[in-house]
């Protein structure tokens, strides 16, 4: 009997211990809360609750993520790991995480996020990725991350962002990309195309402000004239020599030149998107040539009716003057004319 009551003391004890909060934390079950900031964490704590949904982790001495760190609090949908020293996430850390909505990651150590880091989010709607040392952002952030509405990369060390990463955010609303060395060469143009293209649909964002090369340093990038950008888009894509498998007719399309680095064109300046042909100007150029152009035939057009308009006037007047003051002397004639009738007449 002794080793009975012993035996449901200890299962009571372990589930209690399995679900308290950790010594340094402050759980609050009513919001589900679990406050462990400022508490000294170089990990992250386990015995968590499992049925938190917010996880305060700010302002501690965590340098690491590792992975299925989070895989005892599956619930989570707030998860605030800023201002720490982490330098690198492991992947799949996030993983088990399929409630989370935000994960706030700004002032860490953090200089490089891998492909699909963030996979397996289908809820996230914001990620925040500023202040940290990046200076390179993956093709994408992994699967089910469409649902995006909010990423901040402002002060990190970015140079370029891949325009297929932005593409494969299709809900996002807002980005924030300032104070970032961004080299607003060949590499950057496709994600121009797409800021225009953001913006046009009523995204908002803070602007990318050019850092590099020294003739565009300090302007916004979308000021930038698709003329100095030329090069980049007149690539030709490159397609295999011609073979005995190329269709009847067609002609072959040479290969672009390599430099000594394998690298297509001039080497040093490659590097940029290949296009098939020139990019046509921009929605906002376009709209402003047609109102310019409009304006100017409004105006043009009104001036020739203003001409008309004088010029029927002016007919109508010399046509009435013409018939109260001269009609009467071509018909009676004046006294000259009629003195010499008269004296043939004698």
């Amino acid at each position: 009997m002794k080793g009975n009551w012993l035996l449901i003391w200890s299962v009571t004890l372990l589930a209690h211990t399995a679900h308290s909060c950790p010594e340094k934390c402050l759980c609050h079950k009513a919001s589900k809360t679990a406050d462990c900031k400022n508490r000294g964490f170089t990990e992250i704590p386990a015995r968590l609750p499992p049925e938190i949904q917010i996880l305060q982790l700010q302002n501690n001495r965590i340098w690491r993520i590792n992975q299925n760190a989070f895989t005892a609090t599956p619930l989570l949908k707030i998860l605030d790991l800023s201002n720490n020293s982490i330098s690198s996430v492991a992947l799949g850390a996030f993983q088990k995480l399929r409630y989370l909505q935000v994960l706030n990651l700004t002032r860490n150590l953090i200089h490089y996020i891998e492909n699909k880091t963030f996979s397996f989010l289908p809820h996230l709607k914001e990620l925040d990725l500023s202040s940290n040392s990046i200076i390179r952002l993956p093709e994408t952030f992994g699967n089910s991350t469409g649902n995006i509405t909010l990423l901040s990369v402002k002060h990190n060390k970015l140079q370029k962002m891949e325009r297929i990463l932005l593409e494969s955010l299709p809900n996002l609303k807002v980005v924030l990309f300032k104070d970032n060395p961004w080299q607003c060469n060949c590499n950057i143009f496709g994600m121009k195309l797409w800021l225009e293209s953001f913006l046009y649909r009523g995204g908002i964002s803070d602007g990318i402000i050019c850092s590099a090369p020294g003739v565009r340093k300090g302007k916004d990038l979308l000021k930038v004239p698709y003329e100095l950008f030329g090069a980049c888009a007149l690539r030709a894509v490159p397609v295999p020599p011609a073979s005995s498998h190329q269709w009847p007719g067609s002609e072959p399309r040479a290969w672009p030149k390599h430099g000594p680095h394998g690298e297509p064109g001039d080497g040093g300046r490659g590097g940029c998107e290949p296009k098939a042909r020139p990019r046509p100007v921009s929605l906002r150029h376009a709209i402003a040539t047609v109102v310019i152009t409009g304006v100017v035939c409004g105006v043009v057009c009104l001036m020739m009716l203003a001409a008309a308009v004088y010029g029927c006037a002016y007919a109508a007047i010399t046509a009435r003057y013409h018939k109260e003051h001269l009609g009467p002397v071509r018909q009676h004639g004046t006294p000259e004319e009629k003195e010499p009738f008269e004296s043939s007449m004698a």
